[in-house]
């Protein structure tokens, strides 16, 4: 049975997962862990991909979005 995934935020401490915050998923609930690789970027090129994704969500909101179809056909043309 498929569910729906929320990411859930914990650390290791001696050698068991610790949630960082409550939950309330029933007893015996299973879970799928997944490891987040630490990125490479400085704090000014996080900053910057936070401002540039924060900018595309408000274009999305806009309606500023375009189809993929469209995206490939304007490609194709600046060729």
């Amino acid at each position: 049975m498929e569910g729906t995934m929320r990411a859930l935020k914990a650390h290791v401490r001696g050698g068991r997962l610790l949630l960082d915050e409550p939950t309330n998923l029933p007893e015996g609930a299973e879970v799928r862990v997944a490891l987040v690789d630490v990125d490479e970027l400085d704090d000014r090129e996080r900053a910057d991909l936070h401002s540039a994704l924060l900018a595309a969500e408000a274009e999305l909101d806009a309606g500023k979005a375009v189809t993929e179809d469209d995206l490939w056909s304007r490609l194709r043309a600046a060729r």
